[in-house]
């Protein structure tokens, strides 16, 4: 089968993010199927942009999987920059829709560049190769920028986005959603039941089995918190105001003397909450820089419990899968799930205790809970959370499950 997926900012594991088309095109390359991703060459997230030349886009071959970088604008933030480059990515979709199709001749394509916009190029491609059309919906657009960002239905670009979200779920042979619980919002769109299916976010079982080593200054960190023999309480990711970092501090304070916090990673409340842990004199609080992506099981190894907040959202209803639960799970860890969502992967894979993420107290009393468990009940619970990433979140159950709703 010849899969041509259509996500403008794919990334590699040279790259950075994002990595779920990486890892799903790698895997249905093993299975025999031909990939070719196409992405532009500039996305925020990602840790490296692909090296462009003069022309207007660049081939390469990464791991045996095509990618095809389109030559799209830098950007800062989610203003007009960004439209401006979306509009690039999908100007460069359209005009080259013909030769995708004539000249890669897939039997599926995929849309699935966060924004849904990408439909109606995906589709004239389906359509010119006979191709079934898959739409992946990794956040629901235009509900993220009406009821994260305050936008009105009625801002041109929200309608737009709406026009291209209606197109998608009614055009689409599949529609792919990591929202476990966002079906009924589409059918409210007037997308058929029958065309859902709940693919989640996963990990690479094999990046665990040989992770590079900690920075020595990190381990040298982590030997020093050993010293006291408290139970260390670790988030690691990006800082922001969405993560429920604050209420974490506040719980810190609580439990002087009974755990210790570690905060691992970047992200624009890093500054703020490291003056803070200053000015509170917050002395069971640690703050590290991130790690290598491949040194996060050599992190996680370290620590006692894992921490993951959000803070609350009407979006949340949807459901969540955030990449860092799946890599707690799969360090064993047990968890202290914060997120008041529509799921809850922590309680259905008993591997932790779910709290409220605006409850400081509440999440201190879960620590303190977790805490006074033997190590053998922690043990017994973070096992449980990596059986069930095993079982339902590596990428090649997940990469056969995206396969099994293409041919359907």
């Amino acid at each position: 089968m010849n899969i041509l997926l259509i996500n403008h900012y794919a990334g590699s594991p040279r790259h950075g993010m994002e990595f779920r088309p990486y890892y799903l095109a790698r895997e249905w390359t093993r299975m025999g199927h031909q990939v070719q991703i196409v992405a532009g060459s500039y996305s925020h997230i990602r840790a490296q942009q692909p090296q462009m030349p003069p022309a207007r886009h660049r081939d390469e071959i990464i791991d045996g999987i095509g990618y095809r970088w389109y030559a799209t604008p830098g950007y800062r933030g989610n203003g007009v920059g960004r439209v401006r480059s979306m509009l690039s990515f999908l100007w460069h979709l359209r005009r080259d829709g013909r030769l995708l199709a004539d000249d890669f001749r897939p039997d599926v394509v995929i849309a699935s560049s966060t924004y849904p916009m990408d439909i109606w190029p995906a589709r004239r491609i389906a359509r010119r190769a006979g191709a079934r059309l898959v739409y992946e919906v990794h956040d629901l657009w235009p509900l993220s920028p009406m009821e994260l960002g305050g936008m009105s239905r009625r801002h041109p670009f929200i309608v737009w986005v709406q026009m291209a979200e209606d197109h998608a779920y009614r055009h689409a042979d599949k529609v792919v959603s990591m929202l476990p619980r966002a079906l009924e919002h589409m059918r409210s769109r007037g997308m058929a039941a029958d065309k859902f299916v709940y693919v989640p976010n996963g990990v690479d079982e094999a990046e665990w089995a040989d992770p590079a080593p900690l920075p020595p200054e990190v381990a040298q960190q982590l030997e020093r918190l050993k010293v006291n023999r408290l139970p260390i309480v670790a988030y690691v990711g990006t800082h922001g105001l969405a993560n429920a970092l604050d209420a974490l501090l506040d719980a810190a304070a609580m439990l002087q003397g009974k755990a210790q916090v570690l905060l691992v990673g970047p992200g624009p409340e890093r500054e703020r909450l490291l003056a803070r842990v200053r000015q509170e004199g917050l002395a069971n609080v640690t703050m590290l820089p991130s790690v290598p992506k491949q040194a996060v099981p050599s992190l996680l190894a370290e620590v006692d419990i894992a921490y993951i907040g959000l803070l609350p959202q009407p979006l949340f209803r949807f459901g969540v899968s955030p990449n860092k639960l799946m890599d707690y799970m799969m360090a064993a860890k047990p968890v202290l799930f914060s997120v008041r969502a529509g799921n809850d992967p922590v309680a259905e894979a008993g591997c932790g205790l779910t709290v409220p993420p605006d409850d400081p107290p509440a999440i201190a009393r879960a620590i303190d809970a977790l805490a006074a468990r033997t190590v053998a009940e922690r043990q017994a619970m973070g096992q449980a959370g990596r059986a069930y990433v095993l079982k339902n979140h590596t990428y090649p159950v997940l990469a056969r499950r995206f396969l099994d709703a293409m041919r359907a």
